[in-house]
């Protein structure tokens, strides 16, 4: 006679461990082939389509809500190994970043706007703080007994990480070519700070759209453009040396193998947002929606793969202890 388990398992394949596992691989490689083939402007000089940019923050934002459900369920989930307080974290972190986007592209796409802040840059603080505390509360509840040769890798990738932050953080922004314009200086206004995907600037020539109040908020906002790019660089450095740490203290654990996807969740993380830094300031009329923005998706797909594959292997673990200990009727 089978378990309950078992009848539930049976009667929900569409939520087994290795179907949702396949559509985040699935849906990362749809996302790759799609910068890979029209990240590129078909003329030099010619912006990237609206419905690239439309297409871009959609495959994101899926990505960012799919990991926050998968994250809010492993929290739900009594059982889980980790600790439920850890994937409450993480689960907030990717919802407000999928918060964020939602904001991110209203002004991008919909009011034509290129704030130098955004209402979304709130959420996307909030996420970076919910990762953190997520990843502490991991590391917390492990001894990390290293090695020397651990202590050593864990210091070279901090030392990097803040040695990339800090030319980053003091790069000035490329000049202009002198022979540009007042006009033209205005069509290639730099993109918001914060993360995520991003439309063309809007030229002079757009028509502009927001409410009185958006604008207001975008004045309002900008004096504190330096410090909220200043928060990103040092969070992305925080949470580089935190993915470090876990990755080497669960390493050949018995839940190692979904810790390492947070780890490289969060390496992916770092690389799009050090990109998006560098494109920013060294970069010359850089539009978003480059190739190595995909790290964005990437991300978030593998923040959900490693809350399913944890959830997988503390309800197995769980159910194969019942059975043990259970009667054998």
């Amino acid at each position: 006679m089978r378990t309950t388990s078992e009848k539930l398992t049976s009667s929900q394949p569409l939520f087994a461990a290795q179907t949702l596992v396949v559509a985040g691989i699935t849906w990362a490689v749809l996302a790759l082939l799609f910068f890979l083939l029209f990240s590129v402007p078909e003329a030099p000089g010619e912006g990237r389509p609206l419905w690239y940019s439309i297409g871009t923050l959609i495959f994101e934002l899926a990505a960012f809500l799919g990991a926050a459900i998968l994250c809010f369920r492993n929290w739900r989930a009594p059982q889980i190994v980790s600790g439920r307080n850890v994937w409450l974290a993480i689960g907030v972190g990717m919802l407000c970043y999928f918060l964020g986007g939602v904001l991110f592209g209203l002004w991008e796409l919909y009011w034509n706007l290129a704030p130098d802040v955004s209402l979304g840059d709130f959420f996307y603080a909030i996420t970076y703080i919910a990762l953190t505390v997520g990843m502490v509360l991991a590391v917390s509840g492990r001894k990390l007994n290293l090695e020397v040769w651990q202590w050593a890798v864990l210091g070279a990738i901090a030392l990097a990480g803040i040695a990339l932050a800090y030319w980053l953080a003091v790069a000035e922004p490329i000049d202009l070519p002198e022979a540009a314009s007042p006009q033209a200086i205005e069509q290639v206004a730099p993109p918001p700070t914060g993360s995520g995907t991003s439309a063309p600037a809007p030229t002079s020539s757009t028509p502009q759209t927001a409410p009185d109040f958006i604008l207001a908020i975008d004045q309002a906002l900008t004096p504190v453009a330096f410090y909220v790019n200043l928060f990103y660089v040092i969070m992305d450095v925080l949470l580089l040396i935190l993915a470090t740490a876990l990755l080497l203290a669960f390493w050949g654990g018995r839940f190692s193998q979904s810790w390492r996807m947070i780890a490289a969740a969060t390496f992916s993380l770092y690389i799009a947002d050090m990109w998006f830094k560098y494109a920013d300031v060294r970069v010359a009329n850089y539009e978003s929606g480059s190739l190595l923005e995909v790290f964005w998706v990437f991300s978030a797909v593998l923040f959900g793969i490693g809350a399913v594959l944890e959830y997988d292997i503390s309800t197995r673990s769980r159910s194969r202890g019942r059975r043990r200990g259970g009667s054998s009727d």
